[in-house]
This record gives structure tokens, sequence and C-alpha cells, in this order.
């Protein structure tokens, strides 16, 4: 069996959750991205901080893709101070599936409710 292409996890540190953040104050995008750093990726998958996901109005939101063949969703209304172990777990799903169909009942509950988007291979 062929190795699966890398995934990439990508957290928009510039999400402010609709907060009034003081200059150099810690966004809670700033603070999902810290939390997921201290935490053990699954295999072939790599962190990424990214400046905006564009989804302001959901909260701290990230997106997963992964190669030319995989599905990629960009999921919302994420809490640095409790979901950082169950979007570890839910990528360590994706990152295991060769087009990024994970069956739904197998996904976390909170990507099953907060999916904002999913977006075709490129190879559709």
């Amino acid at each position: 069996m062929a190795a699966l292409p890398p995934v990439e996890l990508l957290v928009c540190i510039k999400c402010r959750r609709e907060m009034d953040i003081p200059d150099g104050g810690i966004r809670p995008g700033e603070a999902l991205h810290s939390e997921l750093a201290n935490r053990t990726m699954p295999e072939g998958v790599t962190l990424k901080a990214v400046e905006c996901l564009s989804n302001c109005s959901s909260g701290c939101s990230v997106a997963v893709r992964g190669g030319a063949q995989r599905w990629t969703y960009v999921y919302g209304n994420l809490m640095e101070d409790r979901d950082a172990d169950m979007v570890v777990e839910g990528i360590g799903k994706y990152a295991a599936t060769a087009d990024g169909l994970v069956p739904w009942r197998e996904r976390p509950e909170h990507f099953r409710k907060n999916c904002i988007a999913r977006i075709p291979p490129q190879e559709f």
C-alpha cells in the first residue's frame, strides 16, 4: 500500500472570536494554535499557523487538507481552552483516509455540527 500524502492542519491565529483584544493581547486563535502545538500531531500531520481563514463570525477556525485526492474541510466554533484534543483526534482520522472522507459517525461530534465548508479534491 502506498503511503498517504501529508496533511496540513491550518489554524487561524487572527481569530478574536468577536472579542475586543487589547494590543499585544493573546487572541483566541493564537491560544488554540499554542494548545495544538503542545500536542503530538498524528503521523503525517503538520500544524501551520495562518493569518486568516475569513470565518470571523464562527469563532476559532481550522482547515485540514491533504493532497490532490483528499477533500478539504474548514471547521469553526472551536474553543482554545477545551477543543485541542478533539481536533487532534479528528485530524488523525482524516489523515488515515486516502480521500479525506471520514464516516460521519466516526467524526468527533463537534466536527459533525461545525463544518463550515467541505471543498472537493483537486482531482475530483
